[in-house]
């Protein structure tokens, strides 16, 4: 591999990594052994990854010679990706959701993302770390903390910045270059935020768009897989990779689902001009000054770019009281779904064993308790619960009749402007809806906020819209992106 070209895998992008391919300067095989060097080096500090891939570099070869042969596949053809830790794949990788309990679990099959994306050629790099149960184990545990993979760290300033979870790893490895660009999952939060938090871009997208069939559940109402990249041109051709209707997923039939599998057809320069975007500024009041200083000029870009400010917009749900019982009874009915159809090396098969096993094991499972376990537990796991229907009706009835869908209708909007995952993203998580963020700026100074962590760091400029929205959020995503340049590389923090 010429130097030039070496010096270049930094930051690179897939349609760059994709073009040296096919000018014969660069092959899978060098570029899987590049990414595979910084893990080595890089990981023992920052614990974004797991586990690699003991095929990797055999798959990059047979790629390769398939190339020359055959022609690429597409845009993802020999691109090195990472699958966060509850994403099955039927491969030689463990799928674990950062669990002790499941550190020797083999998944059957692949998930239906892992075979859209592996069909597509996609290198599986390898498994990222997260904050275990994707954050639905305990109510004190520290984003990015798993007993199997100990405490990921955020690349721009380990040990201080927060990192934000529960794609933890997947953010993290993103933003230190460890990969081309990884897949996260979210039910509330969980791409936004280590987007947010580690200067990348995340997409949230619609459930229903994605398909969550071999992915190690939280909530069937509000769990989706998405992309989480350095550029927002990368997401959408991950996310073109990863539409297709899968059947055994029931949210995919739902009624106006709107699937593309190019979505960087929507990528305009000019995206913003002409675009409406509400401000939401009852979700602003907690920020400290050196936050409410990046939205105020992600505000003022947008405007200069030709987008119409609506400011301010009032949605009825501000003063909603949420509730987790949909979360709380979901899982366990998901989990132990998941688990009895779980493949070989799986320790628990319910949630009660899993219980058990943790208490069991409590020196190296239990650093912050499992009450949240405990808490879904109580449950039937049969979602016939009063209480939980009446908090699914309430749940959709006020984050899309009383706030997103209300906000689009009722001031005309294409897209609603927050800060990262920060107070007011519940709305679009409970929704349903899609959200996309884009690096927005770097707070210097900020609050001790969760855990210790200062707030200050990267932030994300995030646009919420309502339902298979997503064309729209990209093309603004794009142009906002194209416009502010936020984006760059951490210091190796070695």
């Amino acid at each position: 591999m010429d130097q030039t070209i070496k010096e270049r895998l930094l930051e690179a992008d897939i349609a760059y990594l994709q073009a040296a391919m096919e000018a014969r300067q660069l092959t899978s095989e060098e570029c899987v052994c590049w990414y595979l060097e910084r893990i080595d080096r890089i990981n023992p500090i920052v614990k974004a990854v797991l586990e690699v891939n003991p095929d990797a570099i055999a798959i990059a070869k047979a790629l390769d010679e398939e190339r020359r042969e055959r022609g690429a596949r597409g845009p993802l053809h020999g691109i090195p990706i990472l699958l966060k830790d509850n994403i099955d794949t039927g491969d030689n990788m463990h799928t674990s959701a950062g669990s002790v309990a499941l550190a020797e679990h083999f998944a059957p099959s692949d998930s239906a993302v892992a075979e859209q994306l592996r069909a597509g050629g996609a290198i599986f790099l390898g498994k990222a770390n997260m904050t275990e149960w994707a954050n639905f184990m305990s109510n004190t545990m520290l984003a990015g903390y798993s007993s199997r993979g100990g405490l990921t760290l955020n690349p721009y300033g380990p040990g201080e910045l927060f990192v934000g979870g529960s794609s933890s790893g997947s953010g993290a490895a993103v933003a230190a270059n460890l990969c081309a660009a990884a897949i996260g999952t979210e039910t509330s939060g969980s791409i936004i935020s280590p987007s947010s938090q580690n200067n990348i871009v995340g997409i949230k997208p619609t459930i229903g768009l994605v398909s969550r069939s071999g992915i190690i559940p939280i909530s069937q109402a509000q769990d989706s897989a998405g992309p989480m990249t350095r550029t927002v041109r990368d997401a959408a051709i991950l996310l073109g990779a990863m539409t297709a209707v899968d059947r055994a997923d029931a949210a995919m039939d739902g009624e106006g689902r709107a699937a593309y599998t190019d979505y960087t057809a929507f990528l305009e320069i000019n995206g913003l001009k002409g675009a409406r975007i509400g401000i939401p500024r009852h979700y602003y009041q907690a920020l400290d000054e050196a936050r409410a200083d990046i939205i105020k000029r992600a505000i003022s870009l947008c405007a200069e770019r030709g987008a119409i400010i609506v400011d301010p917009v009032s949605l009825p749900c501000e003063n909603a009281k949420w509730d987790w019982d949909v979360m709380r009874f979901e899982f366990k009915k998901g989990l132990n779904d998941y688990l009895a159809k779980a493949g070989t090396g799986a320790s628990v098969r319910t949630l009660d064993e899993l219980i058990a096993y943790n208490e069991a094991n409590r020196d190296v499972a239990l650093q912050y308790g499992q009450g949240t376990l405990i808490w879904s537990n109580e449950t039937s796991g049969a979602l016939t619960e009063q209480e939980y229907l009446e908090s699914l009706r309430s749940n959709r009835e006020i984050a899309r009749n009383q706030g997103i869908d209300y906000a689009v209708r009722e001031y005309k909007l294409d897209a609603l402007l927050f800060l990262g995952n920060e107070e007011g993203m519940d709305i679009s998580a409970r929704a349903g809806y899609p959200a996309i963020t884009v690096p927005g700026g770097y707070a210097e100074t900020g609050i001790i906020a969760e855990g210790g962590y200062t707030t200050k760091g990267p932030q994300g400029i995030t646009f919420v819209g309502t339902a298979y929205s997503e064309p729209t959020l990209f093309r603004i995503a794009y142009a906002f992106e194209q416009a502010s340049k936020c984006r760059y590389a951490p210091a190796d923090p070695v």
